[in-house]
C-alpha cells in the first residue's frame, strides 16, 4: 500500500492511533496543545487525512479513526525510503543500518532468526 502523507498528517494519525477514535472537536483540542495548531490548521489537515483515504470522519458529531495502521505507514514510508535512497534493494538499508553498529548477540540472533523465517 503507497499512500503518500506530510508530517502533519501523520501527526492526526498518531493522535487516533494513540487516543482512537475522536470527534474532530477533540483530535483539534489535543493538537493545539500538542503541537498549537489552530482549530483551524487541525480541520485542514484532517480533511487531507479523509480525502487520502487515511481517516474516517463520521456524522453526526465528526466522531474520526484512522483506517491505515501504523504498520501500513512504516511499510510504504520504508518503501519510499528504499527506493528513493538505496535504489530499491532493502538489503543495502540493512547493511547501512548494521553496519559499524556493535550488535548485541541477542540483537545479532534476532537478526539471524528473521532472516531464517523470510528463506
Amino acid at each position: 500500500m503507497e499512500l503518500k502523507l506530510f508530517d502533519s498528517e501523520l501527526k492526526i494519525l498518531e493522535i487516533l492511533w494513540r487516543e482512537g477514535e475522536l470527534t474532530a472537536k477533540q483530535l483539534a483540542e489535543i493538537t493545539a496543545r500538542e503541537t498549537g495548531w489552530s482549530k483551524t490548521t487541525t480541520y485542514t489537515v484532517l480533511k487531507k487525512c479523509v480525502d487520502k483515504g487515511a481517516v474516517e470522519r463520521k456524522d453526526p458529531g465528526f466522531h474520526c479513526r484512522a483506517l491505515v495502521s501504523l504498520e501500513d505507514v512504516r511499510a510504504s514510508r520504508t518503501g519510499e525510503l528504499v527506493d528513493r535512497l538505496y535504489g530499491g534493494r532493502p538489503d543495502r538499508l540493512a547493511a547501512f543500518l548494521i553496519q559499524g553498529k556493535a550488535l548485541s548477540r541477542a540483537e545479532l540472533d534476532e537478526l539471524k532468526k528473521l532472516i531464517e523465517e523470510m528463506e
